[in-house]
């Protein structure tokens, strides 16, 4: 059988990572990488470090609103599929790529496989919530990483085609942690000692925001290193020379196995990233996530991850609270995601 795979943002090109290698064994995929990240440092060198076969397409779309991504991105797909005629669609998560994969397919009767379903914030001001909503309302299966996605899926009639499968971004962090260390550490001149930080989300990025942030990284007991994302790129560099943030190592974004060696090696984790908390949670590291609303309820235990405000003492009293790691505690699955995955698409219909 044949499945076509969209990816396009960097949490997809991880799972992909993880996915592909045992994928590729049962089914003959052609992958699309949409282009959404465009940054070099955010695409390419994923595609490099984590050796994922390279895109039988690459559609080159980027920018540009919501609206018009999505429309280009579905209009693109849809003739890869009609060339290629795939068995099924696969897709991860929930960026402009993937709503756009998959209402491309399902207008072509073609079944869409969905990983990372079920997760929801309660808030269409999001617009990763609308993405997933709509994703997993014309999919043919989907699969859940956690159980607290299955009462989304029971209340919205999804479960009878739903199927509990782990977090493929698991199997990826058990699998490179053993590549991630000090080399990477050394090309970005991190320090022995150093916080991580990453913030970028497209509802944070107001000057406010940022400054709040910034000054509460500039306030710990050591360096804060941040790659920064293109998106708030020109702004953070205005309020750290306004400032005089000395005590933030700016940095250009980074790639996987560098963010991967970051999170094993620094002291705490500041983020609003959905996909970073939860390598923070594996990597044990304590984790503040800067942010509205709690995206992945099994890391929010001990301590391990706890929303703050966009304050600076609130950021400092979050980071200063005692953490506990139970290891009994595995609630991400076994590190085998995609197994369960790649069988949980054998038999798959469109519904």
């Amino acid at each position: 059988m044949k499945v076509v795979t969209v990816v396009g943002a960097r949490p997809q090109f991880i799972k992909e990572a993880a996915v592909a290698r045992k994928l590729r064994r049962a089914y003959d995929e052609i992958l699309v990488h949409t282009g959404q990240h465009y940054d070099e440092n955010m695409s390419d060198v994923f595609f490099d470090e984590l050796d994922i076969p390279r895109p039988d397409y690459n559609l080159g779309i980027s920018g540009s609103s919501h609206a018009k991504m999505t429309g280009s991105i579905m209009a693109a797909v849809e003739e890869v599929l009609l060339r290629e005629r795939p068995d099924r669609l696969l897709v991860y998560g929930d960026t402009n790529s993937t709503l756009a994969g998959a209402l491309a397919a399902v207008k072509l009767h073609i079944p869409v496989c969905h990983v990372e379903a079920g997760l929801r914030l309660g808030t269409l001001s999001n617009p990763e919530e609308i993405n997933r909503i709509c994703t997993d309302h014309v999919s043919s299966l989907l699969m859940y990483c956690t159980e607290s996605a299955a009462p989304h899926l029971k209340a919205e009639s999804l479960f009878d085609r739903s199927v509990l499968v782990g977090d493929p971004m698991y199997d990826a962090f058990i699998y490179f942690s053993q590549y991630a260390g000090r080399r990477q550490l050394n090309e970005i001149q991190a320090p022995e000692k150093f916080y991580y930080l990453t913030f970028h989300r497209e509802e944070n990025c107001s000057i406010e925001s940022v400054t709040a942030v910034l000054d509460a990284a500039n306030s710990l007991d050591a360096p804060t290193v941040y790659p920064v994302h293109p998106r708030n790129r020109s702004l953070v560099e205005e309020i750290c020379e306004q400032h005089g943030f000395q005590n933030v190592l700016r940095v250009p974004p980074v790639g996987y196995l560098t963010s991967l060696a970051l999170t094993l090696n620094c002291e705490k984790v500041l983020t609003d990233s959905g996909g970073l908390q939860r390598e923070a949670f594996f990597a044990e590291k304590q984790c503040v996530l800067l942010f509205n609303y709690i995206c992945w309820p099994e890391t929010m235990v001990d301590n391990r991850n706890q929303l703050a405000n966009c304050e600076k003492e609130d950021i400092l009293t979050k980071l200063s609270a005692p953490m506990k790691v139970d290891r009994s505690y595995q609630p991400f699955g076994d590190g085998d995601a995609a197994s369960k995955i790649i069988a949980a698409m054998q038999h798959v219909t469109l519904k």
